[in-house]
């Protein structure tokens, strides 16, 4: 029983291990759909092996620890119940025995002083023979009577001391027979189960250790399936993996030119006027190259910029409008050299403003770099294919349907069909619209006119007081640094912009004193958030400057 008792506690321990390891397993195993990838990584891979095979070594124990409960405990109980009984019926035979043996020395000893007695009665009767005999005043009637009494004592002392000798014979007899054959006999049934309890508990440790070795070999090659998933690992296709998922397409910047601010001291004299650049396409690239670092971070914090002087008025297309103020006018060539490789484009996102009266909020991934944007689009356009065929059969069907019913008035109403056709009709103008924004995108993410001008204010002939208005409703404001969040922030309150630690937010406007400060994420929502939960780096010359993120 104590030997079961240890067997149930190792399978206890047995089947909890497996149940922790498949719990263990769940844990860290990547859930994922029915349209998620497979793990492309050799290391993530190999990781999801090893789950696996451990998850068989899981299932290994729980095997180790059925074979125990079967084979052993189960087997342990069985015996020691029935050995229960058979040690029970020997216990039994011993006390009916010893109850035979105390019965034949009652019996023994009841006559023993049966016998005694009458030979004191005996004695008595004798006595008083001899003294009536010697009696001369005795009658002899008394004398004769005292002869009798004598004779009749004398014979039941015999009588009684034959029964005396053979219940002592028997008792002798049947004492040797109880220490002699009967008892030992008990004990030999006893020590002969002992022996085999013994045997069976040999049994049962060598089944205790088979239920262990049986499982070995698969063990082993479920640890010979994890070495050879560590194997497995190739670090340089995990790293061409990665360079092919996150290359951004950037090229590196060009060289800046030199800038000859002297040409405004040693004009001609008969020159009026300030000399206009020479080479206007490389002050494009030098703008081009300032606007890339301006906001742009990288996996080393922020991107490291050259220093570069101020930029003149000179330096840059201005426009001015009738109160004489002149604000930058910037050309598409930035954002075609960093987009050359890209030929669709999506729709901006609207800005905070629209996003609150109920706009429209399209995802253009203009956040990404130009390989990861390309690559979001054309899945994005796979989708919107995908659905415009959809429809397309759809609408095909209904078409065939319509002229069906038509030419047989019986089978249907035609008329039936209108309202479906149309709405089949209207989904798909809306995913061709769809498509069409992801090709051209109105905001200047790519264009086909190199010359059309973008992400500025209106013409010369525009009103101040209409670009006023319509910055005001759907460009975003500029972005004048970027900070880091220190602490998360629930945002819960109207107008607040909810954020986790260490997430990378732009900076739209200052903290005016309030302790609040506008930041806006990558995808275009904006909200206020306190400045002491965050670490705010602010771009230089960013004040008054119209920035793009």
């Amino acid at each position: 029983e104590k030997y079961a008792k240890f067997v149930k506690e190792r399978i206890e321990i047995e089947q909890n291990y497996a149940k922790q390891l498949r719990n263990l397993v769940k844990k860290y195993c990547p859930k994922r759909s029915a349209k998620d990838e497979e793990p492309r990584f050799t290391s993530c891979i190999a990781f999801f092996n090893i789950l696996n095979e451990l998850n068989d070594y899981a299932g290994q124990r729980e095997v180790v620890a059925e074979e125990m409960g079967h084979r052993v405990y189960g087997e342990l109980m069985r015996y020691s119940h029935d050995l229960k009984t058979e040690r029970k019926m020997h216990l039994q035979e011993g006390r009916k025995a010893q109850q035979y043996l105390d019965m034949c020395w009652k019996q023994m000893d009841n006559s023993k002083k049966k016998f005694e007695r009458e030979c004191r009665e005996a004695e008595k009767a004798q006595q008083s023979y001899e003294r009536l005999d010697n009696d001369t005043n005795a009658t002899k009637a008394d004398v004769e009577k005292a002869k009798q009494q004598l004779n009749l004592r004398t014979h039941m002392a015999d009588e009684n001391k034959n029964e005396y000798a053979a219940q002592l014979q028997n008792f002798n007899g049947e004492q040797h027979k109880h220490y002699y054959i009967v008892i030992p006999q008990i004990y030999k049934q006893l020590q002969e189960m002992d022996e085999r309890r013994t045997i069976k508990l040999s049994e049962c440790y060598k089944g205790f250790a088979d239920s262990e070795r049986k499982v070995i070999p698969i063990i082993s090659k479920c640890l010979e399936g994890m070495i050879l998933a560590a194997k497995s690992v190739d670090e340089h296709r995990d790293s061409q993996l990665v360079i092919d998922c996150f290359k951004s397409g950037f090229e590196p910047p060009g060289d800046f030119p030199f800038e000859d601010y002297s040409q405004n001291i040693y004009r001609t004299i008969s020159d009026g006027t300030i000399s206009t650049p020479k080479q206007e396409g490389m002050r494009i690239d030098s703008k081009t190259t300032v606007g890339k670092a301006k906001g742009k971070l990288w996996l080393f914090g922020k991107k490291p910029k050259p220093q570069s002087p101020p930029l003149t008025p000179t330096s840059l297309y201005t426009s001015s409008t009738p109160n004489g103020s002149q604000y930058p006018i910037f050309s598409i060539e930035p954002v075609h050299y960093c987009m050359s490789d890209i030929k669709t484009g999506k729709p901006r996102i609207p800005s905070f403003r629209s996003l609150k009266r109920g706009g429209p909020a399209l995802e253009d991934f203009s956040h990404l770099p130009p390989e990861q944007r390309r690559k979001k689009l054309q899945q994005r356009i796979d989708e919107l294919n995908r659905e415009l065929q959809k429809e397309t059969d759809q609408k095909d069907a209904l078409i065939k349907m319509r002229d069906v019913y038509e030419k047989n008035p019986q089978m249907g109403d035609p008329s039936s069909l209108q309202p479906k056709l149309a709405e089949t009709m209207s989904n798909m103008d809306r995913l061709i619209l769809m498509l069409q924004s992801l090709h051209y995108s109105p905001e200047g993410s790519y264009t086909d006119d190199a010359n059309q001008e973008v992400r500025g204010p209106p013409q010369q002939h525009a009103h101040p007081n209409e670009f006023d208005d319509e910055f005001e409703d759907d460009d975003p404001l500029p972005a004048i640094g970027h900070c880091k969040a220190i602490y998360p922030f629930d945002g819960h309150n109207e107008g607040t912009l909810a954020m986790k630690e260490g997430e990378i937010l732009y900076i739209i406007e200052e903290d005016k004193g309030d302790g609040w400060t506008r930041a806006r994420r990558q995808n275009g929502e904006e909200g206020y958030v306190p400045t002491s939960y965050i670490d705010v780096t602010l771009e230089k010359n960013s004040k008054g400057a119209v920035t793009y993120i």
